[in-house]
């Protein structure tokens, strides 16, 4: 195996190997802001449940933790507004990163596709120099490929992470107008 990548990376262009390096940091980089904002949604999710658990069986405010209640301390008066403003930036928080995941899943196929189409124009200039059979077709196809294929593998896991991400941050989103709605409830009840 180590052979053979060796040759891989003797053999192929370097416009191909820059590309799978550009795609290397790409996946790393995605694969990090996923599990950096899934557990730290995760957590976020976990203390507004409580929070409006809380709220729900006759608390009178939300949890210390929540995101609500620095909004709450600094306003004399509970609003609609300020609750509006509050879910409003809870939701630009959750969302952080997600601009980065959905870039990289729509670009990614062009740079690998980019690598693929240098390599088949080496290949063709090889093919002009001499006098070649099928088989060097065959080597720089399939050679120059492997970056469209890197392009669509790291495509596919942004745009799954982006999917997963924006669903916790639409669940968090939901926690924070919930305990919005039971706090101008109980406005409107006292």
């Amino acid at each position: 195996m180590f052979q053979s990548f060796s040759t891989f990376i003797a053999d192929s262009h370097p416009v191909t190997l820059l590309v799978l390096g550009v795609l290397s940091i790409y996946f790393i980089s995605i694969t990090w802001t996923f599990i950096y904002r899934y557990f730290s949604l995760s957590s976020w999710i976990n203390e507004e449940k409580e929070s409006l658990e809380s709220l729900l069986m006759d608390s009178n405010s939300v949890s210390p933790l929540s995101y609500i209640d620095p909004f709450i301390k600094r306003s004399s008066n509970l609003t609609k507004e300020i609750l509006d403003l509050c879910q409003y930036a809870a939701t630009k928080d959750a969302t952080k990163g997600l601009s980065g995941l959905s870039i990289v899943a729509s670009t990614s196929p062009f740079i690998g596709l980019f690598g693929t189409v240098v390599s088949i124009l080496d290949t063709f200039k090889d093919i002009g120099q001499s006098s070649s059979s099928m088989s060097l077709i065959a080597v720089g196809v399939s050679d120059a490929l492997i970056a469209t294929a890197g392009g669509i593998f790291v495509a596919i896991f942004a745009y799954t992470f982006h999917q997963l991400l924006k669903r916790q941050a639409y669940e968090l989103s939901g926690l924070v107008r919930m305990q919005s709605d039971a706090l101008l409830a109980k406005a409107k009840e006292a």
